[in-house]
């Protein structure tokens, strides 16, 4: 049965999956999921009953399904070990790990769809406030990566080496997010060259936001 991913074209999660999911050559079959009509069909009950946290994205394989996109991704990489999202020596795993965590884990979950949610209809922020702490995460995480992929010699092309791997499906969608926001990027001068070069290849070009069958906006990085 081909792999359903509940998706939704902005979200960074989401494009994370795709991108490894077209890395791989695997097939898969994209049920949207839009996470502001009619309040956010992620809260309805259908899709509590498949994924009680009620977030995107979901991996389906009609008989199992995995949520959390750092999980779905190892998994891929496991169940198909060719082209390999991770390096081979354990201490380069570890880096590669932590590199993804610093956006997959710290950048993004204070900064996401929900988060933003609250602090205007809950805490009564102003746009103004909810746009300055977006920001104020994004550059506070994103200086981080750029500081130590910058100064170590395992990058290449690519985050690590000369093939796209773990990092670069992280950084990719949480770059778009920075650009779509109208940050100023010329303080990243490493990562928007992995951008650059990512943006270049099919697989992540397909799993970007404008080719997605509900999407409603284009790629910022055009």
């Amino acid at each position: 049965m081909k792999l359903k991913l509940y998706s939704y074209w902005r979200s960074s999660a989401a494009f994370r999956v795709r991108i490894a999911l077209n890395l791989k050559g695997i097939d898969y079959e994209v049920i949207p999921v839009h996470l502001g009509k009619n309040g956010g069909e992620q809260l309805t009950e259908s899709y509590q009953n498949k994924n009680p946290n009620r977030l995107v994205p979901l991996l389906d394989d009609g008989k199992n399904s995995i949520h959390q996109s750092l999980a779905i991704i190892e998994y891929l990489d496991e169940i198909q070990v060719k082209p390999a999202l991770l390096p081979s020596s354990p201490m380069d795993r570890a880096w590669v790990r932590s590199l993804a965590m610093d956006v997959a884990i710290d950048i993004h979950p204070i900064s996401n769809l929900r988060v933003l949610r609250y602090l205007i209809k809950e805490l009564g922020a102003s746009n103004e406030t909810k746009d300055a702490w977006y920001q104020h995460w994004i550059k506070l995480g994103l200086t981080s990566v750029e500081k130590q992929l910058s100064t170590d010699q395992r990058r290449g092309r690519f985050a690590f080496g000369d093939q796209p791997g773990l990092i670069d499906i992280c950084l990719v969608p949480q770059l778009f997010n920075a650009l779509s926001s109208k940050m100023d990027m010329s303080h990243y001068p490493t990562l928007m060259q992995i951008l650059d070069e990512c943006m270049k290849l099919p697989t992540f070009i397909d799993a970007s936001w404008e080719k997605q069958i509900d999407a409603e906006g284009p790629n910022p990085f055009s």
